[in-house]
């Protein structure tokens, strides 16, 4: 069996035979623990709540009153008939000018039409994967690497790196300053690589930030363009949670922004990965943009897009429905009102058991901290914490250690993914869970007062709901919890 297990990787590449997809990562294996025990209201009440998915549901009821307004946008619509011979031969890979005209506006609209982008310089991609993927094969040979602040997506392991062979260098930011990009952790990482003979081609940031849900101001930017322009190198800019943005006290900036206002650079080493996943909640119909500064990465990343188009039918439905100006501009205030409102809701939730989250301002997301409950500090308890939240508590959160982050402790939670009755479900499943810990550590005296308090500070119903939800076992990690 060995033996023939041998040949048979000995007849595929290295890339089918290998590991490089990184799908042993806790991140994936999250998914799978959901998959096979998926949470249903009726059917599986007790299953795994997944909250490992960067989803947005909260505004689909938006774009199905459109449709069923719009039905020509569809040509597969009785009212759209007469556009189906057209749209259905298009293989064009410039894409519909009509499409590239309704993202270039639509990408200027969520940053507040305070920068402009050219039609010209959409490429269209199948989702932000195939565009990262597509950036990396125009910016950087076999081996070449880009800096990457921590904590960063779990899925540029694979995007970037598993067919490209180019390497992901962490510049490491840590919970002493709230996760801040600074200039001595980028210029450390650089100086890092430099004395292991690594050539990076690049810095890629994720703004607003996956997982952080923060993002970067208007002075961090204007370092990193200058540290780029200093090492003559590339930055990658993914911009996919712009719209995700709720925060009132503050306005998202983008890359383009910086370049186009506040600070000269060589723009060509400039670039922005986009898509309609997060912002519209539209990640089956895989929207990916790839704008570049670069007239030769438009250039070679157009012609890459042969092997990830996106479907003409979709491109017509969406350049209709980005042209329309009201739905566009009611949506985008609906989406970042709702995002807030569940925010809120969650992050209130969660401090009323005691656990903090850090301060974020966008994304689907909360970036949890949990640290207070490990044994030790270390990825191993972290992982032993984990198992528990996934098994016993049967919620899919992921594991800081996944997104890379040099504290152990911290929880990606996506909030965006579900009903309301569900996160109600979630919060009392967190809240029982919480409560069996205090009762493992507490005095009776003082767990009698917690108690009363918490229950004070929740309805009825939810409390139902919180002593119903999965029980801890006493054999979990968390009995011997250290503060």
């Amino acid at each position: 069996m060995a033996f023939a297990l041998s040949n048979q990787e000995q007849l595929l590449s290295k890339i089918a035979a290998g590991n490089g997809h990184g799908e042993d990562s806790p991140y994936f294996d999250g998914w799978k623990a959901f998959e096979s025990d998926p949470y249903h209201p009726t059917k599986n009440p007790n299953g795994v709540i997944q909250m490992g998915l960067a989803e947005n549901l909260l505004c689909h009821e938006l774009v199905e009153d459109w449709l069923m307004n719009n039905p020509k946008a569809s040509i597969c619509s009785a009212e759209g008939l007469n556009e189906f011979k057209g749209i259905a031969n298009f293989q064009d890979y410039h894409g519909l000018p009509e499409f590239r005209n309704a993202v270039a506006k639509f990408m200027g609209k969520v940053r507040g039409n305070r920068v402009t982008f050219d039609p010209d310089r959409i490429v269209m991609s199948g989702g932000a994967t195939g565009a990262h993927e597509t950036v990396a094969f125009c910016l950087a040979d076999p081996g070449d690497a880009f800096l990457v602040p921590t904590p960063y997506y779990p899925g540029f392991d694979r995007d970037l790196r598993w067919r490209t062979g180019v390497q992901l260098v962490p510049v490491v930011c840590d919970s002493s300053n709230d996760f801040k990009v600074t200039m001595e952790a980028l210029e450390a990482a650089y100086e890092k690589a430099q004395e292991s003979n690594i050539r990076i081609k690049g810095v890629l940031i994720t703004n607003p930030s996956n997982p952080l849900g923060t993002f970067l101001d208007r002075e961090t930017l204007k370092d990193i363009v200058s540290f780029i322009n200093e090492k003559n190198i590339h930055l990658v800019c993914d911009e996919i949670y712009a719209a995700t943005v709720f925060t009132k006290e503050s306005s998202f900036v983008s890359i383009a922004e910086i370049i186009d206002q506040d600070i000269a650079c060589n723009r060509n080493l400039i670039h922005i990965v986009y898509s309609l996943s997060k912002d519209m909640g539209f990640p089956g119909f895989r929207v990916g943009i790839i704008y570049s500064y670069n007239d030769q990465v438009v250039s070679c990343a157009r012609k890459m897009s042969s092997f990830g188009l996106v479907s003409s039918q979709t491109q017509h439905l969406i350049a209709t429905m980005l042209s329309d100006d009201q739905f566009v501009e009611k949506f985008i205030a609906e989406s970042a009102k709702r995002i807030a409102e569940r925010h809120k809701a969650f992050t209130w939730g969660l401090s009323q058991v005691g656990i903090g989250c850090l301060k974020s301002n966008a994304g689907l997301f909360l970036w949890m901290d949990l640290h207070h409950l490990l044994k030790e500090q270390t990825y191993e308890a972290e992982m032993a914490l984990w198992q528990v939240i996934i098994n016993e508590v049967k919620l899919n959160v992921s594991p800081g250690s996944s997104f890379h982050c040099p504290n152990p402790g911290w929880f990606r939670v996506c909030f965006a993914n579900m009903d309301d009755r569900t996160m109600e479900i979630a919060l009392s499943r967190i809240t029982s869970f919480m409560l069996k810990n205090v009762e493992a550590k507490v005095p009776n005296k003082k767990k009698l007062c917690w108690q009363r308090s918490l229950r004070l500070s929740m309805s009825s119903r939810r409390m139902d709901d919180f002593m119903a939800s999965p029980c801890m076992s006493p054999q979990s990690p968390l009995v011997q919890a250290r503060t």
